[in-house]
This record gives structure tokens, C-alpha cells and sequence, in this order.
């Protein structure tokens, strides 16, 4: 680890900008449905791989079971989610997203999309630019 101060005060500046940003994303995307984070994070998951059980969703997203099976219950209610029998293993049942679910994932996507593209909008050509640079860099951060 490196004692140089300015890295240090760059990763605290960092790591503040990306939680904000982050949250700013976020807000604009509540505003799309009354989901909490566990919620949407839930119901992205079973977008991108489609069914799952309780168990393999719980892992997925590093908790345990039994609070996964609490946020499914409560988006079998809203209509999000449904549950059907396992293919191959008849103690499981698997959970998938609904038309609605479909439906308020997509609406979800469009808020963040939106609130986006006014953000970039506001921005220089010059600022876009050194946005897209800074967006390879903090990918390759992440990759690393």
C-alpha cells in the first residue's frame, strides 16, 4: 500500500463520487415502482438468469436463504415473481418474473436510462469525452 497522501484523498474522492452517483441512479429509479434495493436487486438477477430458487438467489446476492425467502414472498405478493416446481428436483420450486415483474424491471431501466441521458446531456462534448475515458478506467479498476 502506498503512503502518498494524493492517492489516498483520490480513492476517498472516488469512492465518494460513486456512492452518490450511485444514489442519485438509484432515487431516479425508485420513482419508477416502491421497490427497495434487495427488491430490485432480486428481480434484476432473475432477469439475467432467469429461474432460480430461493437457495441459488440467496447465494447470488450474499445473504441467507431465509431473507431472500422473506424479499420473494413479498414480490410473489406484488405480482412480480412466481414460483413453479423444480424440473428435476421435486423439494425445490424455482422463482421467475412475471409479465408485471418483466413489466417494472423494464420501467425501472428507462427511469435510470432517462435520468442518464439528461445528466449527459447537460455535459460539454469535451465532458463526454473524459466521462467515456474515466468509464474504461473505472472498469478496468473493477477488473483487476
Amino acid at each position: 500500500m502506498s503512503d502518498d497522501p494524493r492517492l489516498e484523498a483520490l480513492a476517498v474522492e472516488l469512492s465518494t463520487a460513486v456512492g452518490q452517483f450511485h444514489r442519485r441512479v438509484r432515487a431516479a429509479a425508485a420513482g419508477a415502482d416502491e421497490l427497495n434495493v434487495s427488491q430490485t436487486a432480486a428481480l434484476v438477477r432473475l432477469d439475467r438468469n432467469g429461474r432460480m430458487t430461493t437457495s441459488d438467489l440467496a447465494r447470488a446476492e450474499s445473504m441467507k436463504p431465509q431473507s431472500m425467502g422473506a424479499i420473494l414472498a413479498t414480490l410473489e405478493e406484488e405480482g412480480l415473481v412466481e414460483r413453479r416446481p423444480h424440473p428435476t428436483d421435486g423439494r425445490q420450486v424455482e422463482f421467475g418474473l412475471t409479465p408485471k415483474g418483466v413489466e417494472a424491471r423494464r420501467r425501472r431501466s428507462a427511469a435510470k436510462r432517462e435520468w442518464l441521458m439528461a445528466a449527459l446531456s447537460k455535459l460539454s462534448p469535451g465532458e463526454r469525452n473524459a466521462l467515456a475515458s474515466a468509464i474504461a478506467l473505472i472498469k478496468r479498476m473493477g477488473e483487476a
